[in-house]
């Protein structure tokens, strides 16, 4: 199904472009504007979005302040000030547990708990704060690059956000994986509001008055922007906004992201949840953000400002009109005012976005095209290498992370071999669809050459069947070809697929399976789960043809995705049995210590060769036997 991008109310860009310039020539006050990004992502690299705004903004003559509050947030944990804070909240868990056990005893979770409180002496809190500080100092170091010290690095962050969880327990704070959980329920508002104020598990309380609290009090920002990726921010994000508009009620606070366009139809039902902000800003957010910016304090209509939501004492508003953007029209992204030297990396790494929506736009699964109130657009590749040698020189960095949905074959074919022409010396990775028409050994040398060592690649199924269900447009063969050549020409490939996607059999799914098995010597690691019904997807939106029956529960209104059920093939559960079948039996060396993107990425960087077995946990030789005994 072709993505419908039709929002409602867009504007020309002729009208665009004249209120931006009817904005310039205004000679309004220039606004100081504070730009968060909040917690949980893993802290390897800037997010995007912030840079972004961040230019677009400046470049109007606003004064803009941008702080990575997960970066902070982590950099803090991993300290010694944050862990002789913990050290000083276990007498007080403590009392919490003898209070619960005399008025009812405690379970045996609060029990374990209990005992592992009672074993944070003063002493091993003192080695734990040794350890992660020397663990921070080894990823920001060449001692990166030596796997074993790289590995331990990372178990002392489990260990660390583990004995974190014991004094805000029942929460869990995990990094890695990133799977902080405050044991509320992220998909309603009722429970995310009663997270907000729980002193006990919500450890972002904590963050603002450490953190953001403090840089407030220091910039004196009028407007307070913080973007929302996934629905995991939206705990912090809400104490963040509730906290400013306690303690700085003055100041107007706007959320936008991802996450936000994608609660769009159901936040002007919740109005508990906005009284916590004032506006939302939905779909690109250029444009639409710096209207905003110039609009607050003076008494222009709110609703002549796109992909705006906001509230009066009438309501909750939603835009009548709609913007996109015109790549021509943005400045590179500008990460001035962030911390990159303190970045859980060795070397920094910086996102960069050519283009907006996907070119194919077409998967039935796939909900991205609900970002976009336009289709899929690109800067000409001149204005790519240009920004690309600028960024490198003036954050004298040679590592990109092209942020983009999925490359098309002319752009791919162009970037690589522009890249490898301009010599530019960079090491780059990006996401991508296996495309026929890229499976030319030259396309591939031109990639190796240009730098390219890191491929995300959308495999979905190995089933030819379900391959045309999707309307992936591809096929085993070209899948297959395609590992091939990335492999010879020393490009790692993640591939990504999942399990359950409607009219998928069990047969299906061992298609899939026997592929990435016979197909394992090409294969460098993979990235697999189950097929989440989104609410926004073209499966979603038209059940019936699927086969397929969902229940939206009223009471959980901040739910993205749906429990459903099939009326042929792979079931939820089944879908779930499938993939533990998977995760069982699969090759041994798929699975990775050394996970994280950006980390394999930079390896394959550093040591130039997408065979590295020391990223992968030991096989024995028996062990090696057995698994190729059984393909």
């Amino acid at each position: 199904m072709r993505i419908d991008y039709n929002k409602g109310g867009l504007i020309s860009p002729q009208l665009l472009k004249q209120r931006r310039t009817e904005s310039q020539s205004d000679g309004g006050p220039k606004k100081k504007v504070m730009l968060l990004f909040p917690p949980d992502w893993y802290p390897s690299e800037p997010y995007l979005s912030l840079p972004t705004l961040t230019a677009f903004l400046r470049r109007a003559g606003h004064d803009v302040v941008q702080k990575d509050v997960n970066l902070e947030m982590y950099d803090w944990y991993f300290s010694a000030d944050f862990l002789k804070r913990v050290l000083k909240r276990i007498p007080q868990q403590l009392d919490r547990l003898k209070r619960l056990a005399r008025d009812r005893g405690l379970t045996e979770e609060e029990t374990q708990l209990q005992m592992a409180l009672c074993e944070c002496t003063r002493t091993r809190m003192a080695d734990l704060i040794e350890q992660a500080e020397r663990a921070k100092a080894i990823i920001r170091s060449p001692e990166f690059y030596d796997a074993e010290k790289l590995e331990w690095a990372m178990n002392v962050f489990r260990e660390v956000t583990s004995t974190i969880s014991l004094v805000y327990a029942p929460a869990r704070i995990c990094m890695p994986p990133m799977e902080t959980d405050l044991s509320y329920k992220l998909f309603m508002s009722s429970e995310v509001l009663a997270a907000v104020e729980d002193t006990q598990v919500n450890v972002y309380r904590d963050v603002f008055d450490h953190i953001v609290k403090p840089a407030i009090l220091e910039e004196k920002p009028e407007i307070i922007g913080i973007s929302i990726v996934l629905r995991q921010q939206l705990f912090s994000t809400m104490t963040f906004c509730a906290m400013i508009k306690e303690q700085f009620p003055e100041i107007h606070v706007t959320i936008g992201g991802n996450t936000v366009t994608r609660l769009r139809d159901v936040l002007p039902a919740t109005p508990n949840l906005f009284a916590l902000f004032d506006t939302a800003v939905v779909y690109e957010g250029e444009t639409a953000f710096l209207q905003l910016v110039e609009a607050v304090g003076t008494d222009r209509d709110f609703n002549e400002i796109p992909n705006l939501l906001w509230q009066d004492d009438a309501g909750i508003h939603t835009s009548p009109v709609t913007s996109s953007e015109n790549m021509a029209d943005l400045p590179p992204p500008d990460f001035d005012g962030l911390p990159m030297d303190r970045y859980f990396v060795p070397e920094p790494v910086l996102p960069y976005l050519a283009t907006r929506g996907c070119y194919w736009g077409r998967c039935e699964f796939c909900d991205h095209g609900e970002g976009y109130t336009t289709g899929y657009r690109t800067k000409k590749i001149q204005e790519i290498i240009e920004e690309v040698r600028f960024l490198r020189d003036k954050y004298h960095t040679r590592f990109f992370h092209f942020t983009d949905e999925s490359y098309p074959p002319a752009l791919f074919r162009k970037l690589t071999r522009q890249l490898k022409e301009h010599q530019l010396g960079i090491a780059w990775t990006t996401h991508i669809r296996f495309e026929k028409s890229l499976l030319d050994d030259e396309v591939w040398q031109d990639a190796e050459d240009s730098g390219c060592k890191f491929l995300h690649m959308g495999y979905e199924s190995g089933s030819e069947r379900v391959l045309k269900l999707m309307d992936k447009a591809t096929t085993t063969e070209v899948i297959q070809r395609s590992l091939e050549l990335s492999s010879k020409h020393g490009v790692w490939n993640h591939v990504m697929g999942f399990f359950g996607f409607p009219g998928e059999r069990y047969e299906d799914a061992k298609f899939s399976m026997d592929f990435l098995e016979d197909n394992k010597e090409h294969v460098h690691s993979i990235g697999f789960g189950t097929f989440d019904l989104s609410k926004h997807t073209p499966v979603a939106k038209d059940p019936e043809r699927w086969g397929i029956t969902f229940y939206k529960n009223p009471e959980w209104d901040l739910a993205l995705d749906y429990y459903f059920t099939v009326k042929e093939g792979l079931g939820v559960e089944d879908a779930e049995r499938v993939f533990e079948e998977f995760e069982q039996n699969h090759y041994a060396g798929w699975d990775l210590k050394i996970y994280i993107r950006e980390y394999v990425f930079l390896y394959v960087a550093h040591f130039g060769t997408n065979k590295l077995p020391a990223l992968q946990f030991r096989i024995t030789p028996d062990e090696s036997s057995e698994e190729l005994a059984n393909v």
